[in-house]
């Protein structure tokens, strides 16, 4: 069995096991339309999705719209935003962001992939979000917890690129499952698969199948290094 096949076997059982140990896991952001969510993820860059919900209450309530917030300064929404942090440009992002939404797309998120990186903000991450949990396509969003979490369990053999990360995964993770994979992986790297501290890997349920522990290409290395070491 060549590596990918073993990498796509791999995949299927990290799914299976997560989907049991975070049933109900998704986007932990709140919103009640679209593009509040695009607003909510910008914001979030760098910050915790905890404090964005919480921000983004005065916001929203003083600006309910996506015409209202267009009409608002990049100054305005920055006294708002800043607990966030990067206040300065993520008003200015966002403040483009409306502006577009206005004036192109009457006030509607694209569902084009393509159009929505075309969005002040907005990179692969937000959009691949947008297009899973707005509109429930096929999405991959490697985020931090993505990226980190994937390298350790073997499903990608050292890559921190993003963009590339995804490129990975998306010739191993079935497309209806890519973006419930990866809310079960933020869940994951929030709880257990953690990246401050050691991982508390005595309670991962991917513990006998995770490259981190010799299953994959990073365990196999690391296991190398000890064997070399001796």
């Amino acid at each position: 069995m060549d590596a990918e096949m073993k990498k796509k076997e791999l995949a299927l059982q990290v799914i299976e096991r997560l989907k049991k140990e975070y049933p109900d896991a998704g986007c932990s952001l709140d919103y009640d339309e679209a593009w509040k969510l695009l607003v909510s993820v910008r914001l979030a860059a760098q910050c915790t999705d905890a404090r964005v919900n919480v921000v983004v209450q005065g916001l929203f309530e003083k600006y309910p719209s996506v015409e209202a917030l267009a009409e608002a300064t990049p100054e305005e929404i920055e006294e708002i935003v800043k607990p966030c942090g990067l206040g300065h440009s993520k008003a200015r992002d966002i403040s483009g962001c409306m502006k577009m939404l206005r004036d192109e797309f009457g006030g509607r998120i694209p569902c084009d992939f393509d159009a929505l990186l075309r969005l002040p903000g907005v990179g692969r991450k937000s959009a691949n979000l947008i297009m899973g949990d707005v509109f429930q396509k096929p999405a991959i969003v490697t985020d931090t917890h993505c990226i980190r979490l994937t390298n350790r369990i073997g499903l990608v053999d050292q890559i921190k690129e993003p963009k590339k990360v995804e490129m990975a995964l998306w010739k191993l993770i079935p497309p209806e499952e890519g973006s419930d994979f990866c809310h079960r992986l933020v869940f994951h790297g929030r709880e257990v698969c953690t990246a401050r501290t050691t991982p508390y890997c005595d309670r991962c349920c991917l513990e006998d199948i995770c490259g981190k522990h010799g299953v994959g290409e990073e365990g196999k290395k690391k296991g190398k290094k000890k064997e070399n070491s001796k």
